[in-house]
């Protein structure tokens, strides 16, 4: 886990990823970037996989001592597992900072999407 950064004297707003942001400024940890005027982009990137499920694994050993062929037609069960990162990019002249924000379901991402969203209205100020 990263520790937290250092604010110099303000309280973090929002935290997004490793960013941390005050009322006047972006910390991330390769440095402060002026929140106003500040431009943000948000991508989410997802990947599917296919597993067996523990429940399967574990019917198909214990029934693999009951009824040996049908417990290893639960080892076909599969479900799919939904993996991804949230991108979230900070521009203000020529500095720029790029989080990666790993994430496991869509509510986790709507939240990421809504927090930016709000460092956007206070980037305007």
């Amino acid at each position: 886990m990263n520790p937290m950064p250092t604010y110099y004297g303000e309280p973090p707003i929002v935290q997004i990823g490793e960013i941390g942001v005050t009322s006047t400024m972006v910390n991330t940890p390769s440095g402060q970037i002026p929140l106003r005027g500040s431009q943000w982009t948000v991508v989410d990137q997802w990947s599917v996989t296919e597993r067996t499920p523990q429940w399967a694994i574990v019917v198909a050993i214990v029934g693999f001592c009951v009824i040996f062929l049908f417990s290893l037609l639960f080892l076909l069960a599969k479900e799919q597992v939904y993996t991804g990162t949230v991108t979230v990019t900070v521009m203000n002249g020529p500095a720029a900072y790029v989080a990666r924000i790993p994430v496991v379901n869509q509510a986790q991402v709507q939240h990421v999407y809504n927090q930016v969203n709000y460092v956007r209205s206070l980037a305007l100020i």
